[in-house]
């Protein structure tokens, strides 16, 4: 198994709540949000890897880091991830983007 699919595979299992068989290497930051419009979604984030993993709508998505001015933005597979210090959004599925919240 390459180290992708065991990062998406730690993030499926983490959305289980069984992380614990994950090593500890791996796992560097999990956090779940909920949006407005009531999307639910979970990202790890890696040391040295400029991905994020988001488990979204029953899939795992691995999301490239984009350059932008202030704060951060990840996108790949329909899902786009904006960090700032003001807000967390998500757009997905063809739905407009909304404002998320950690949980």
């Amino acid at each position: 198994m390459n180290w992708r699919k065991a990062i998406i595979l730690a993030a499926a299992l983490s959305a289980a709540g069984t992380l614990a068989v994950v090593p500890r290497a791996l796992a560097q930051s999990f956090h779940t949000y909920r949006c407005g419009d009531g999307t639910q979604f979970i990202v790890a984030f890696y040391d040295c890897d400029t991905h994020a993993y988001v488990q979204i709508d029953g899939r795992a998505v691995t999301l490239t880091k984009r350059l932008v001015l202030s704060g951060s933005r990840y996108s790949g597979g329909g899902v786009t991830l904006g960090i700032s210090k003001a807000a967390i959004t998500v757009r997905h599925a063809r739905r407009p983007v909304t404002a998320c919240e950690l949980i």
